[in-house]
């Protein structure tokens, strides 16, 4: 019998999406807990658990969203109009900083902005029909690509990959392999993937560079990203994206390992034995990812085979640990803050990167050094935050608090009135 909700998995999901707010808004990218870090390149931190992470919740939710399981063409569109939506979605946070609106300036532009996110953020989570969806998803694609390409200045060094952009991608194929495949072919599939990504990674030659490596700027997936979208990757870098073109391969695994528990929650088995089975599988692969990283390190923005195993396992225990807590022991009094996050997870995670972008656009002249402008964000830091701690860090970790403690007040409002944003 397929079982309509998981309390578990919601609130995992919002533990995780809590967890990335803290992470992502720091008072100061100077002073953060090195637990809030990204590993700088070989390795895995807490912070490096967030993305891949989503991304096993997503395909866990998968059999819980689609109890049919039947393919026609209907759910063929509705899978593809999500993906576009949730891929437009995070192409336009690319855009947001970069749109020119006649020759507005300061505030003016900024509200020209907000004006055109609204109208873009109904149109990819608005309730509308099937076929309206699919006008807006296609229309808004059309568009972002357009401008991306279209050799406009503005538009010329537009990032087009990006976390909800892979996300999209990788529910469309996690999505299609639930409907249109056995378990025991995701999980070879799966495999599959992991296991050409390492050959082509470890031994395909680099065109230009020589001897296929893991090296930062030197790797195969760093070359395909610049040889096919240059201009048009991760700001920092220029060179290279962390959710590039060929990483994205083994994140469909990440995908595929949460599709294959949600399906096992979802059998009718004694929930002990399904805990059994969790508890198993996610120390085999954490193990096995280990052991992998010997000799294909684990690596957030190579996303590696070795990662993918790491983090799925860590992810299994972690749902398994929720699981038995709230959906065995029906302890689950405590779990409200993260349920309120857990179900609206997409709203979090558009608005969490607009809202800051909109605060650093509003400056004005810094009151303590006169020849100089502050913007609205490092002004609240410095002056509200800042002098009242001895410790920076402790500073710009209170600052992410303060941004949790927010969105929880937003959304505690959306759940008490039912509001729930989907894609």
């Amino acid at each position: 019998m397929i079982k309509e909700r998981l309390i578990s998995l919601d609130v995992f999901r919002g533990v995780t999406i809590l967890f990335m707010i803290i992470v992502n808004n720091p008072g100061s990218w100077s002073f953060i807990y090195p637990p809030l870090k990204h590993a700088d390149w070989n390795g895995c931190t807490p912070a490096d658990l967030v993305f891949p992470f989503f991304i096993f919740i997503m395909g866990t939710a998968i059999p819980f969203a689609m109890p049919a399981k039947t393919f026609d063409n209907a759910a063929f569109n509705k899978i593809i109009v999500r993906s576009l939506r949730i891929f437009c979605l995070g192409l336009f946070l690319n855009f947001f900083s970069k749109i020119e609106l006649f020759s507005l300036e300061g505030i003016p532009l900024l509200f020209g902005r907000l004006a055109i996110t609204f109208g873009v953020s109904y149109a990819l989570m608005g309730n509308f029909s099937l076929k309206v969806k699919t006008y807006l998803a296609l229309s808004i694609f059309g568009i972002l690509l357009f401008l991306a390409f279209s050799g406009i200045e503005e538009y010329r060094e537009v990032r087009i990959p990006g976390v909800l952009q892979r996300i999209g991608i990788v529910y469309f194929f996690v999505s299609l392999l639930y409907l249109k495949t056995t378990q025991k072919t995701q999980l070879l599939t799966a495999s599959v993937l992991l296991l050409v990504y390492w050959g082509i990674m470890a031994l395909v030659p680099v065109p230009g560079i020589g001897t296929a490596n893991f090296e930062i700027n030197t790797n195969l997936a760093a070359w395909l990203d610049n040889e096919l979208l240059p201009g048009h990757l991760w700001v920092y870098t220029k060179t290279w994206d962390p959710e590039g073109i060929l990483s994205t391969i083994p994140a469909i695994a990440s995908g595929i390992s949460g599709l294959l528990i949600g399906q096992l929650l979802n059998r009718s088995l004694p929930q002990l034995e399904i805990i059994k089975k969790m508890v198993i599988g996610g120390l085999t692969i954490t193990v096995l990812g280990i052991v992998w990283s010997t000799i294909f390190p684990i690596n957030k923005s190579l996303w590696t085979s070795s990662y993918v195993l790491y983090t799925s396992g860590l992810a299994i225990l972690c749902l398994t640990v929720l699981y038995y807590v709230i959906d065995v022991a029906n302890y689950k009094r405590w779990s409200t803050l993260f349920l309120i996050w857990g179900v609206n997870p997409m709203i979090v995670f558009f608005f969490s990167g607009i809202i800051p972008k909109v605060l650093r656009m509003i400056e004005f002249k810094n009151p303590e050094i006169t020849a100089k402008t502050i913007n609205l964000q490092d002004y609240f830091y410095s002056s509200c935050i800042a002098p009242f701690f001895n410790n920076p860090m402790s500073a710009s970790l209170v600052f992410a608090i303060l941004n949790v403690i927010l969105w929880s007040f937003i959304l505690w409002l959306f759940y008490k009135n039912k509001l729930i944003f989907k894609v």
